[in-house]
């Protein structure tokens, strides 16, 4: 009992942004439905009300005859928004905590690489990164995915982020880079779905979600030459700069 509690638990605080949503959303439609079964009962307290006075009533009448009838309704639509922006705010401190541990992360990378080019040469350093460009393609071997045609070229190519293959051309990528790189210069970011509709790939799942801006870097890739597991050539495409989540937001 004790672990199922705890595992409830755990799944409650991770599904919390979530969660409240759900019970906001709940709450408001109680709101509207209460409100709405309120107003005959409403409609009569203000005609007995006009009744008894014999003349129209005042905005400040109206609304001292008929208040109480509202407070569900105002109370379920308080709650759901009080409920909604918890979930919002929950939300928004983690994405904010991920985006930092992410730049951490990416920081203390580029210290050990550019340690490991200073060590033992950049010649050296490339040949590594190419080794593990072909155990990259060897555990993701081309015989167990689908080859996407671009109709942008016939080079085998592997995207490193989302392990697919398809047909492309490098020079075509590169000048599809150099009009994404002068598109974050003039709107300050753009997402990584974007950059793959923009090479002739589907968006990804949370692709809306991370991206290139400009306080970061311009998007840079890096280029290892490997073979696939039928013997073809194949490129594989790396980041220099990875796409960050919550591209589109500053934080200091």
């Amino acid at each position: 009992m004790s672990d199922l509690f705890r595992n409830m638990k755990n799944k409650i605080i991770k599904f919390s942004p979530e969660i409240l949503t759900g019970l906001g959303l709940s709450s408001m439609i109680t709101s509207t439905v209460l409100a709405v079964n309120s107003t005959p009962k409403a409609l009569d307290l203000l005609n007995k009300e006009k009744n008894e006075k014999n003349n129209e009533l005042t905005k400040i009448e109206v609304v001292k005859a008929t208040w109480k009838e509202y407070i569900p309704s105002i109370s379920f639509g308080i709650s759901g928004i009080i409920l909604i922006s918890c979930g919002c705010r929950i939300n928004s401190k983690r994405s904010a905590t991920f985006a930092s541990a992410y730049a951490i992360s990416e920081k203390a990378f580029n210290t050990y690489r550019n340690k490991v080019i200073e060590t033992i040469g950049e010649r050296k350093e490339k040949n590594m990164r190419e080794k593990v460009d072909q155990d990259k393609v060897s555990e993701n071997p081309l015989k167990n995915n689908q080859v996407i045609i671009t109709s942008k070229g016939n080079t085998l190519i592997m995207d490193s982020l989302s392990g697919r293959y398809f047909r492309s051309d490098l020079d075509t990528i590169k000048k599809v880079i150099n009009e994404l790189n002068r598109i974050i210069n003039t709107q300050n970011y753009i997402s990584l779905n974007e950059y793959y509709n923009a090479i002739g790939l589907d968006s990804v799942k949370d692709g809306d979600h991370m991206g290139w801006c400009i306080d970061n870097g311009l998007i840079e890739l890096d280029y290892g030459t490997c073979l696939a597991d039928n013997d073809e050539p194949c490129i594989c495409l790396d980041y220099v700069r990875m796409p960050k989540p919550n591209f589109d937001k500053i934080y200091n």
